[in-house]
């Protein structure tokens, strides 16, 4: 029986290499073609700035891991900051193998794209322009689009973090990001797309980022359960409040290749989102600690940095289509609702969503989908609609069926990924390690910052510099 057990162990640590290094072969043997569009006829301008858009993007990865790492308990820092980043790896090859394709391949039904059209990202260098970024090489669309597909998964981090296992969390983002972001990513932005041809509007990820991972971390609270402190009531305290306050300012700083850059182009569409993704994530920050400030509390660097984020969010699926005024308003409501779901769960809940990434992100994106319904302009985009505002009823509800039909294939399905997870590799560390620290339990590491070794009779001592 031990020795069963044992080898079982041992094919488990085996597994992960051996995959990777299966996809690494296999990859030798696909053969390089030379691109078939020449470069004359690309757009100089519009090419320079999707590179740039596209690390502005990458950048919002490891922003958001300063981002959750400071705010969980010191002992989980490092551990929360890996999940998060380690997406740039698993999904940076999943997304050459087979992500793009299922995401942008030959329509099946509307409802994903062919596998094998891209397999090994199979006529991507060599192959046509991408029919909406007619300026810029396939490749480089490929390129920006892989960003949002690795921060989708990393998001979804601040719900199961201080008691998911590292190993679980890997297969996870697999998962994730083939049965559920390639779907709504191909519903939502391929032409052919169900959502799309529907007359659904997401400019820049509401549905496909921001609902699907917000669903999915309430799928991984719900089934993952609650963590030894939150059932004992214990308070916990951020780690490193600068962190979060530095992956605030790399995130928004990001957020402009995020949003801006989804104009596929250097043009106007392309300043006009920069432009709206700034004031809304102002109106958010100011929302979210006025609010606070109302109910009794004192501003805080942690409430302005969430609530900046609300905006972001909020401001993610409407930036292309909704004008600069109206983004005040979508920042300062998507906070305010935010900031009470934060609240009603704390204190009418016991759901453990440990940083708040369902009412942060979830409703955020939800939100920002029904407010594009409302404020969307042909004046700024003649290639979006009209909304409720504008006199186009038809158009908001179109957004809702979109909102709800992500909503609740998101949710369904990550839940169901969370319980096959659990069935493969357990979800949870042992009460130990969580007591212990998912830092030195999962990836024998130490977050030290913040300490100093001092000398005792029985030798040196790390003590806590308060």
């Amino acid at each position: 029986m031990k020795s069963a057990t044992m080898s079982k162990i041992t094919a488990k640590r085996f597994l992960p290499f051996i995959v990777l290094a299966v996809v690494a072969v296999v990859a030798i043997f696909i053969p390089s073609l030379k691109p078939s569009v020449d470069d004359s006829k690309y757009n100089s301008a519009d090419v320079a700035w999707i590179l740039v858009a596209t690390a502005l993007v990458f950048l919002m990865t490891p922003a958001l891991a300063f981002f959750y790492g400071g705010m969980v308990n010191r002992k989980n820092v490092l551990s929360t900051m890996m999940k998060s980043v380690v997406a740039a790896g698993v999904v940076g090859v999943l997304w050459i193998v087979v992500g793009y394709s299922l995401c942008f391949g030959d329509s099946i039904h509307g409802i994903i794209g062919n596998p094998f059209t891209h397999l090994f990202y199979k006529g991507v260098v060599s192959g046509p322009v991408w029919g909406p970024a007619p300026t810029i090489p396939k490749s480089l669309f490929s390129m920006f689009q892989l960003m949002f597909a690795i921060i989708t998964p990393g998001l979804v981090v601040g719900a199961i973090a201080e008691r998911m296992r590292f190993s679980a969390y890997v297969l996870f983002t697999v998962l994730f990001s083939l049965l559920v972001y390639a779907p709504l990513a191909h519903w939502s932005w391929h032409p052919d797309g169900f959502l799309a041809k529907m007359g659904a509007l997401d400019f820049a990820g509401g549905t496909v980022v921001h609902i699907s991972a917000g669903c999915a971390a309430l799928a991984g609270a719900l089934v993952l359960k609650r963590r030894k402190v939150h059932i004992n009531g214990v308070g916990t305290h951020p780690a490193n409040i600068p962190y979060v306050l530095i992956g605030t300012g790399l995130l928004w700083f990001g957020w402009f290749g995020f949003n801006a850059g989804s104009a596929l182009a250097a043009n106007s569409l392309a300043v006009s989102a920069f432009s709206t993704t700034n004031t809304a994530a102002a109106a958010a920050g100011l929302s979210w600690m006025f609010f606070d400030v109302m109910r009794g509390k004192k501003p805080s660097v942690v409430g302005f940095c969430v609530g900046a984020v609300v905006g972001l969010v909020a401001i993610t699926p409407a930036a292309g289509y909704v004008a600069v005024p109206q983004s005040i308003f979508i920042g300062v409501f998507a906070a305010v609702v935010s900031n009470m779901a934060v609240h009603f769960k704390a204190t009418k809940t016991v759901l453990d969503d440990t940083l708040d990434v369902f009412p942060c992100h979830g409703l955020g994106g939800m939100v920002g989908m029904l407010l594009t319904g409302v404020f969307a302009t042909k004046l700024v985009n003649a290639a979006g609609a009209d909304g409720l505002l504008n006199g186009n009823p038809g158009f908001f509800f179109t957004q809702l069926k979109a909102m709800l039909i992500a909503v609740g294939y998101s949710f369904t399905v990550s839940f169901g990924i969370f319980k096959l997870v659990n069935f493969i590799v357990p979800l949870r560390v042992s009460e130990e390690e969580e007591e212990e620290g998912l830092d030195a339990s999962q990836h024998d590491e130490k977050y030290t910052q913040g300490t100093l070794l001092v000398a005792t009779p029985e030798g040196l001592k790390e003590q806590e510099v308060m």
